[in-house]
């Protein structure tokens, strides 16, 4: 079987169970490292032409990683894609043990059976009120129904968007400070949050940079993302009131 897949998260799924699948991945595709694949641009905007000269035999996407006209340019060309969803922990676990199996594993592998256990054995953590910012110029926020939302929630972090009716508002910046926050969650994907950039913008609330891989990627780093992110968010970083 002949692999492409333009979502990095999935590239590091497959690379880590069935290396020898993978013929093709994007640029962005940074994991594992090393990886040896042809390239074939980006995620919102791969180059067809080269997917389709690697002769795959299966296309992996993702709802909101790809865009639906390359799915539906590829599904025309005669390629099958493979179209992820998940919105949960558990469906992230649930979808990625079905893909592998459809791929060819015969079991699943280490990294997924210690990331079912390192989601199943979470410690109590505080629960503290948030906003989480994934964009700036305009600011966006996570709502509802998001991957990383469930990610958050299940480490202690109340969205104050959970209940929005989008799932990626658009909120104005004084609209976000004038919510009474705990915290708020700045990761470094897809906008690079970082100690200069973002916190100045909530004068005296703590803010927690987090690795965006870790929040948002599903695949083998959901083993670490516990430890990774809860430690994060137990060293925030404040800008004083200006």
């Amino acid at each position: 079987m002949r692999v492409v897949s333009l979502v990095p998260s999935l590239t590091e799924a497959v690379a880590a169970t069935l290396p020898g699948l993978l013929v093709g991945a994007t640029d962005w595709c940074t994991h594992p490292a090393g990886l040896d694949v042809a390239r074939v641009g980006g995620s919102k905007y791969p180059d067809l032409d080269r997917v389709l000269a690697l002769r795959p035999d299966v296309v992996l996407l993702n709802v909101e990683e790809n865009r639906r006209a390359d799915a539906d340019a590829l599904t025309a060309a005669g390629v099958p894609v493979r179209i992820t969803y998940p919105r949960t922990v558990d469906a992230a676990l649930a979808e990625l043990a079905e893909l592998l199996a459809e791929l060819g594993a015969s079991t699943e592998p280490d990294w997924l059976l210690a990331a079912r256990r390192a989601w199943a054995e979470l410690p109590a953590l505080p629960a503290r009120r948030a906003v989480v910012p994934v964009w700036r110029k305009p600011w966006v926020v996570l709502g509802a129904g998001t991957f990383a939302g469930d990610v958050l929630r299940r480490l202690g972090v109340h969205n104050v968007y959970a209940g929005h009716a989008e799932r990626y508002p658009r909120p104005a910046l004084d609209e976000l400070r004038a919510h009474p926050l705990d915290l708020v969650v700045l990761p470094d994907e897809p906008y690079r949050f970082t100690e200069r950039d973002g916190p100045e913008a909530f004068p005296g609330v703590p803010c927690a940079l987090l690795s965006g891989r870790h929040l948002t990627w599903y695949g083998p780093s959901l083993a670490e993302a516990p430890a990774v992110l809860a430690g994060q968010l137990a060293r925030p970083v404040t800008c004083p009131p200006g």
